[in-house]
């Protein structure tokens, strides 16, 4: 029988190396040919939604995700799921050199697939490295393991970090590794409460002065405070947190950009000391084009009794409404429910139209 799946309610923070067993350097490994590479023809699949004998699991599930079925697209390579491995003297999971993207797939495409890939690269160069495949190349072992895995809609998640060859602070010399997992992944929050509005609790940690990390890359290292503060909000019973800046103004949520909405205008704090996020640009341009003023501003925290609603919105979070934040009370209205439809219609337009 097929392992029980369960969809729970899980953050997207970035994964830790897909295993720890010793995967062998590059310079090492002989090419075997039967491992198709891209441009090769892929196996013939037929895109579906839900799961198929050797492919991925459906959803966020009981099933660890190094047991899952399926390929990973690993240094140009199509490997089983489950033989895509690191090593435990991986750099990347030591000092947090890597960065990574959180892509959507509806429909068989890839949402703002480039726009994604652009980004990982330039993440990787922020934090000194580069990556060493073009954006086309990437986007073509995107394309063609959605294929493999047999989804229309999933998750992607792309990764790139420093390997093996070299411990220490100083890796310069580590080769860059790059690797793309794709599943499905319904929705980041439990799904009966999110049109209803999750709650939020407010974070002890706050996002650094960009003078301290480099804020503008999708970098792992900036998320261990997200993951701290999500189980904590977790043990208390909310759905996820806010967090604050080091100056104490309003931030974001811990993997999803955050809107309020005023007299029928939305605020949204001004991006500049966390992911200007793909999403939250997208939304934004819906809003504008209903004719909805936008205001970019620093949001302070005692400012959030005067709002009407709020959501968050992310790759993950798609566009969620949010009843509460720690005291603050919020009722999701026709602001957010007019962006819920239109960001639906933008990625899943025969879903939109069907409703």
């Amino acid at each position: 029988m097929p392992a029980r799946v369960e969809t729970v309610a899980c953050d997207h923070s970035p994964p830790g190396p897909l295993s720890a067993s010793g995967y062998p350097h590059q310079e090492d490994r002989t090419q075997s040919a039967d491992k198709p590479r891209i441009g090769q023809k892929p196996i013939a699949v037929t895109p579906r939604i839900g799961r198929t004998p050797g492919q991925a699991s459906t959803t966020m599930s009981s099933v660890p995700f190094d047991q899952l079925d399926g390929e990973i697209w690993y240094n140009g390579e199509f490997l089983p799921w489950k033989d895509a491995k690191v090593h435990v003297l991986t750099h990347g999971l030591h000092y947090a050199s890597a960065v990574f993207e959180g892509e959507r797939a509806y429909g068989g495409t890839v949402f703002k697939l480039r726009e994604h890939t652009e980004r990982l690269i330039a993440s990787g160069r922020m934090i000194g490295f580069e990556i060493p495949y073009s954006a086309d190349e990437i986007d073509a072992a995107t394309n063609e393991l959605l294929v493999r895995q047999g989804f229309t809609d999933a998750y992607v998640r792309p990764i790139a970090f420093r390997g093996s060859e070299m411990m220490g602070v100083s890796a310069q010399k580590n080769r860059i590794n790059v690797a793309i997992a794709i599943w499905q992944w319904p929705s980041y929050f439990d799904p009966e409460q999110r049109m209803k509005g999750i709650r939020l609790d407010l974070a002890e940690y706050r996002r650094p002065d960009p003078r301290t990390a480099p804020s503008k890359a999708k970098a792992t290292g900036l998320y261990m405070i997200c993951t701290i503060s999500k189980h904590a909000a977790e043990a208390k019973g909310y759905a996820d947190a806010l967090m604050l800046d080091w100056r104490g103004q309003v931030a974001e949520a811990t993997g999803a950009n955050v809107f309020f909405v005023k007299d029928g205008i939305i605020h949204t704090p001004t991006p500049d000391c966390f992911l200007d996020g793909i999403t939250r640009r997208t939304v934004i341009e819906l809003a504008k084009r209903r004719g909805i003023e936008v205001r970019e501003r620093a949001i302070m925290p005692e400012e959030l009794a005067d709002f009407d609603e709020c959501f968050l919105c992310g790759t993950a979070a798609e566009v969620t409404p949010v009843s509460e934040i720690a005291e603050w009370r919020f009722t999701p209205g026709e602001t957010t429910r007019r962006l819920v439809e239109d960001y639906t219609a933008v990625v899943q337009p025969q879903r939109a139209a069907a409703e």
